[in-house]
């Protein structure tokens, strides 16, 4: 009969703590359980596999054999002994097991029969009652995943929105200032738990669509805004678009192309901290005249000598 590695059926290697083992047989049943996949009859035979696991490498004793033989199991006199040894201690403890006071018996749809030829040569005839079989174990329900796509002023603003998940319609809470790929979790929205287990979570991840007039870093905004060749040399007053509307803006004489100018907390919302705010800040293109009239053409060459001198 073939050898099993029960580490690889737990994802685990041979160091791995008591607390590993029991976390990664956790993660797994949550996964396998029969009664979260009804129709699937090869996650069921990978549930079986992995209470063959959970059984050998959570008890210590049994471990401790199965580390000490290996592939070479059917060998050794004391393997033998052990093995009778064992056989007695499973008989005594199948009639009965005792815990806190209240018997236990064994109940479930887990029998010797599950277990595989290599087990029952191993450790004989009898699972581990302290499980007290797969049906009265609580388990957590899985999760839930989704996206959501969000506008710029839609993530600008607290808002709600209503959700499909599974069927089910959720309402929900979008705090402002969510980023992009920015992840958070619903408690108990998830599947329903087995057992009387608790229900699993739901994780929203919040996509942000690009806004062509802005771009945000953090919780500030950049724009650009474009001004006339004798705005920028004589100054004057512009308007500049926000994600709330219009404001008008000082441009000083002599502003030179691709300067920056800072509006102060007129960026992006801070996630979390209502009435908070980052900065605007204003890129200033300078549009430079085409198709000059006459006039104009000599204007600028007086201009061009006035310099010079």
């Amino acid at each position: 009969m073939p050898f099993i590695d029960y580490y690889k059926i737990l994802g685990v290697d041979k160091n791995a703590t008591a607390d590993d083992i029991k976390k990664a047989y956790r993660k797994l049943a949550r996964k396998l359980h029969p009664d979260l996949n009804p129709n699937d009859k090869e996650a069921h035979k990978k549930f079986q596999e992995l209470n063959e696991a959970n059984e050998v490498l959570s008890d210590p004793e049994k471990r401790k054999k199965y580390d000490k033989y290996g592939e070479n199991w059917q060998h050794g006199e004391e393997y033998e002994k052990a093995q009778q040894q064992y056989q007695q201690s499973q008989q005594q403890q199948q009639r009965q097991y005792s815990q806190d006071g209240q018997t236990f018996y064994t109940e479930g749809n887990f029998s010797d029969a599950d277990f595989s030829d290599f087990f029952h040569s191993m450790f004989g005839s009898g699972f581990s009652q302290r499980q007290g079989g797969h049906s009265s174990r609580k388990y957590k329900g899985g999760d839930y995943s989704a996206e959501l796509k969000l506008t710029l002023l839609q993530a600008y603003k607290t808002h709600q929105q209503v959700i499909t998940v599974d069927g089910k319609n959720i309402r929900i809470t979008i705090p402002a200032g969510v980023a992009n790929g920015q992840k958070i979790k619903l408690s108990g929205y998830g599947q329903p738990g087995v057992n009387g287990g608790p229900n699993g979570d739901l994780f929203i991840t919040f996509l942000i669509e690009d806004e062509p007039n802005f771009k945000r870093l953090g919780n500030d905004l950049y724009t650009e805004v474009t001004v006339d060749l004798y705005t920028a040399v004589l100054g004057g007053e512009i308007t500049v678009n926000t994600l709330t509307g219009q404001l008008k803006l000082k441009v000083k004489p002599g502003t030179q192309p691709n300067s920056k100018l800072r509006l102060k907390e007129k960026g992006f919302s801070v996630y979390k901290n209502d009435g908070h705010f980052g900065d605007l800040y204003v890129t200033v293109k300078v549009h430079i005249p085409d198709h000059l009239s006459e006039q104009e053409i000599n204007l600028f060459t007086q201009l061009a000598k006035i310099r010079t001198k």
